[in-house]
């Protein structure tokens, strides 16, 4: 029977999360060719290829379940040394977790500061649209995540945080401007070219998303500052806009707002840390994020 040694999973994961033989050698405090013989030795123990060397480094479908397997072991392992009162003598445990680019500049680092603030932990965040996020724990390159994904990754236990409210707004010119061209010609923003924020606005009023002119801003406060600069127009959430709506700099346009349901989803093991930041994610969603009905 071939036995799988943590160290050797901690190597391939420390490639992964660095993305070269050089970095994850840095982390690990050997040097690169030791980390070139511990991949080399995990893979012929295993039998088959467990990392694509590219730039950056990335694991394949069989070196994901070894990566998945070191970070759980590294929780694990962590809140063993705790129980046993060796934790402090030990290096901090990273975790990795995946969040939406709008939660990250709002309300999700607050949550992470009062994890930290009581554990020895550090916090590898890795950003993407919430609509894509489960995929990120699904590969086990992150163990929890904040997504739009209501059912589970196979694996996971879900956790419901609540809804980020969503509005369209834009500067009094551009306003003007769309009200004076209409939706198909005013200018909008986008996040990237898979944010379907403002395309949905767009279809409700039976305009094609591929008429306007349109600015792509990757980045939450980027984006926010494109809209408030007079870029366009957008979808902004209502904990970025209440002091630009007060003091007129930016107004709402006509429709209903959009409600975006957050979950917060993990791996289902039993650790007292991941248990730990799930309930400060859900206890600062709960005073950030709307109620949304079960």
């Amino acid at each position: 029977m071939t036995d799988l040694p943590a160290d050797l999973a901690a190597t391939l994961a420390a490639v992964v999360d660095t993305g070269t033989m050089d970095a994850a050698a840095r982390r690990l405090h050997i040097t690169p060719s030791a980390v070139s013989q511990r991949i080399r030795a995990l893979e012929e123990r295993l039998g088959r290829v467990l990392l694509v060397r590219s730039k950056p480094a990335r694991a394949t479908a069989d070196g994901e379940r070894v990566v998945r397997l070191a970070r759980q072991y590294a929780l694990l392992s962590h809140d063993v040394l705790q129980e046993l009162g060796e934790g402090e003598s030990r290096a901090a445990v990273s975790l990795s977790l995946a969040v939406n680019a709008d939660s990250l500049s709002t309300w999700f680092v607050a949550a992470l500061s009062r994890v930290a603030a009581l554990h020895d932990v550090v916090f590898d965040l890795h950003r993407d649209d919430q609509d894509f996020t489960a995929e990120l724990l699904a590969s086990g390159r992150v163990v929890a995540a904040v997504t739009s994904r209501a059912d589970p990754v196979a694996g996971c236990r879900v956790r419901p945080l609540g809804a980020m409210r969503y509005r369209a707004v834009a500067t009094p010119t551009r306003a003007r401007e769309l009200e004076r061209l209409g939706a198909e010609h005013a200018r909008v923003v986008d996040y990237d070219r898979r944010d379907e924020l403002q395309t949905r606005w767009l279809r409700e009023r039976g305009v094609d998303p591929a008429s306007p002119p349109r600015s792509f801003v990757p980045g939450s406060h980027a984006f926010a500052d494109a809209v408030r600069g007079g870029l366009g127009w957008g979808m902004l959430p209502d904990l970025q806009t209440g002091t630009d709506l007060a003091d007129g700099s930016l107004v709402l346009l006509p429709g209903s707002p959009v409600d975006v349901p957050l979950y917060w989803q993990q791996w289902n093991l039993t650790s007292s840390l991941l248990d730990a930041v799930a309930d400060a994610v859900a206890e600062t969603a709960s005073r950030a994020l709307r109620i949304t009905p079960r």
